[in-house]
């Protein structure tokens, strides 16, 4: 999704396209929500 996004981010600012721009800036927030937020419950125990 990171990806998907940065690629949508660099069309959009290369096209001056501003929806591109902004949807890729939206899923690139979004990606690097989702891979920094444990998923399912699962807790990273430290002992």
């Amino acid at each position: 999704m990171v990806v998907l996004g940065l690629i949508l981010l660099i069309i959009g600012l290369v096209a001056s396209i501003p929806v591109l721009t902004t949807i890729g800036a939206i899923l690139i927030v979004v990606g690097l929500i989702l891979n920094l937020v444990p998923m399912g419950g699962t807790r990273r125990r430290v002992f």
